[in-house]
């Protein structure tokens, strides 16, 4: 049975519908009888994030929630900050906004240094989560896959947490030391994240991980106030009897630490240099030799170096080939994880050690890096599985991996809106597109949207110029069309300045367009990946969300796959109908506003300095700080104060690229 207790309040307007309810009481009946997996299968449009949501309620777990890329992680993590105002939402994903891996090319004898830029607004982030982690359990954290990639010892970070209480006998100097061990910077002039200042017998600390900044007041080497302070204004939030500062960074050791594997570094250094040199390799063994001195002397002196990530076994005192510490080693011996998408995401987990170490043995035996370099690694899949706890797969299209190892399988078929799955029809190649046309042009004439699927991307240009000849509002949509382009297009044809959309695999899953209410699939028949059962049965979910969805396959022959694919649509099809008669429902289409496809346009007020609902593009944020510069002429310091609210707002809103354009407008005034 569940002894942790109810740590979780959903807040949602609606309670759970359709099949929900069903689902939710099995999952939580599954997981406190002792079942460790158990599969969600949930249809497109049923809702598996609010059962998922109503799930972590009534089991009062952490839970950590893996997607299988930054933008639905996004997506995942906006809904449970609704859901769960009042509890800890973090989110945890690769904070790089720029990365190109170190990577070295024999045959053109081409050395490829790491280059990154780092979105400080998600190494906040990444942060926050560690530090939720460490002092509460209502805590769910949305992450991508990187989260199987290396990270600090927690019992190592752990020993630098910092706890002041008011009363504390203890000099600001000490204080001072401490924060420069977690890897805080002095900074008396530029107070900004990760930083402290000392002024006569205070200290204000800026944690890495929060907006706000604490400032402590002492007498005579007496703690006698703790106060927070909004970090833009200057305003008092609150006074506290105590505070617990954690590390500013995710690798953090202790000066012994740093010294004993300075130490283990040059024992492997000097037997990795004289095996290269016995091998012919001398400009091997020099170039490693002051790469790898350099970086110690970095770390000795600052306490981290570039690329500290490398020495990461003898940080955490790891043994060779022993698994790295990850984001999972964070959450204690009982948690939930949801795989959401896991049909993709967990063949992704699988497949990211072996790409990892293929690069990086290429660099150790090279002279760029130790050996013990390859033990920096995400982590292979059978440790990232014996990791896990209690755990929640969740698809339309579940694998066989996932149907194997779990114990229950739990459907979501029934939607609460009463949609049924699309109509299938299969019909013959010949004049195939002449029947497109024909179809798609009746579709428009209903006010429905189209999709078209094609195997190639010759196929879709091709196709989308003659269908456009033919008058027919067509575009094509693949992965040489800009991720911005791509959106943008997407919420065009929502708005009906296409009527068609022709595309490959990019329009399977995390879409969401109810306008769809046709979709033709081009080669049906063929076999592989993008024709699979999982496949088709995503690409005709596209067509779920309106009340006259209509999906023709066009094949000569019905594959194994067309025939799985379709059997399964036929099947939920019967079970949403025969509750729609019970319960008397009438299908109704899903109705959402055309810009929730990307983000809703910020309303202009004249008041600037209030919150702002969701962007829609760039030209938006270059608007608004034109429209703050020319309002505010002169007067640097009511600039700042617009454009940094603006800033906070858009990271809010997990808008990085967007705020890293204000941050850099900000920076200018600043100089000023």
């Amino acid at each position: 049975m569940n002894t942790v207790g109810n740590r979780f309040r959903v807040v949602s307007k609606f309670g759970p519908a359709g099949d929900q309810p069903k689902a939710i009481d099995e999952i939580v009946k599954g997981f406190n009888e002792g079942i460790k997996r158990i599969t969600l299968l949930g249809v497109t449009g049923s809702g598996k994030t609010f059962t998922m949501a109503n799930v972590i309620e009534k089991l009062g777990l952490p839970t950590l929630v893996i997607s299988h890329n930054k933008t639905l992680a996004a997506q995942l993590y906006r809904e449970f900050k609704e859901f769960f105002p009042y509890n800890a939402v973090e989110y945890f994903v690769s904070y790089y906004d720029y990365y190109q891996p170190e990577a070295y090319i024999p045959q053109s004898d081409i050395y490829i240094e790491k280059q990154a830029t780092i979105n400080d607004e998600i190494d906040r982030l990444r942060v926050s989560t560690i530090a939720s982690l460490l002092s509460r359990r209502d805590v769910i954290v949305v992450a991508s896959v990187s989260c199987i990639y290396g990270i600090g010892n927690p019992s190592e970070f752990g020993e630098f947490v910092l706890l002041i209480k008011v009363g504390d006998v203890v000099s600001v100097r000490d204080i001072a030391y401490k924060l420069s061990e977690m890897q805080y910077e002095r900074n008396d002039y530029n107070f900004s994240r990760a930083t402290f200042r000392v002024t006569g017998d205070r200290i204000d600390i800026h944690p890495a991980y929060s907006r706000d900044y604490i400032r402590i007041e002492f007498f005579d080497n007496e703690v006698t106030s703790i106060k927070r302070y909004d970090s833009f204004n200057n305003s008092l939030i609150e006074k506290s009897d105590y505070i617990v500062i954690y590390p500013a960074k995710l690798f953090v050791s202790s000066r012994g630490t740093i010294e004993r594997t300075v130490e283990e570094v040059f024992k492997e250094l000097e037997v990795r240099v004289k095996e290269l040199r016995s091998q012919g390799k001398e400009i091997e063994a020099k170039r490693l030799e002051m790469r790898t001195k350099y970086d110690m002397d970095l770390l000795l002196e600052t306490g981290y170096c570039p690329g500290i990530e490398n020495y990461s076994r003898y940080l955490s005192g790891r043994k060779p080939g022993e698994r790295p510490y990850v984001l999972l080693d964070y959450f204690g011996k009982e948690f939930l994880t949801i795989i959401d998408e896991s049909h993709v995401t967990i063949p992704q987990i699988k497949g990211m050690y072996n790409g990892d170490r293929s690069r990086k043995e290429t660099l150790v035996e090279f002279g760029f890096r130790l050996p013990s370099a390859l033990d920096n690694r995400p982590l292979k899949f059978e440790e990232f599985d014996s990791l896990l706890d209690k755990v929640l797969y969740v698809s339309a299209t579940p694998d066989e991996y996932e149907i194997s190892v779990s114990g229950k399988v739990v459907e979501q078929i029934v939607r609460p809106t009463g949609l049924l799955d699309p109509v299938v029809y299969v019909r013959p190649t010949e004049n195939q597109i002449n029947d497109i046309i024909t179809e798609v042009t009746e579709n428009t004439k209903k006010g429905g949207r189209t999709i078209i699927t094609t195997l190639t991307k010759k196929m879709a240009e091709s196709l989308t110029r003659y269908l456009v000849e033919k008058g027919v509002k067509t575009v094509y949509i693949h992965d040489e069309v800009e991720v911005i382009e791509r959106v943008e297009l997407l919420r065009d044809l929502r708005k009906g300045v296409y009527d068609c959309i022709v595309g490959i695999n990019l329009l399977r899953e995390g879409i969401d367009l109810p306008e769809v209410s046709l979709v033709c699939i081009l080669d049906a028949d063929k076999v592989g990946f993008l024709r699979s059962k999982t496949s088709l049965i995503q690409i005709m979910g596209r067509a779920a969300r309106h009340v006259e969805g209509k999906v023709i396959m066009y094949a000569d022959t019905i594959s194994s796959a067309m025939a799985e694919a379709i059997k399964e649509t036929e099947r939920r099809r019967k079970i949403q109908l025969e509750f729609n008669e019970k319960h008397g429902i009438v299908p109704r289409s899903v109705k959402k506003e055309v810009v929730d496809i990307i983000e809703r346009k910020h309303q202009r007020n004249v008041n600037l300095g209030k919150k702002f609902s969701k962007i829609l593009d760039f030209n938006d944020v270059f608007d608004f700080i034109d429209e703050v510069k020319n309002r505010y002429k002169g007067n640097v310091e009511m600039i700042i104060k617009f454009l940094t609210d603006y800033m906070f707002d858009l990271a809010d809103k997990l808008e990085f690229e967007k705020a890293s354009i204000v941050r850099d407008e900000i920076k200018k005034f600043e100089k000023v």
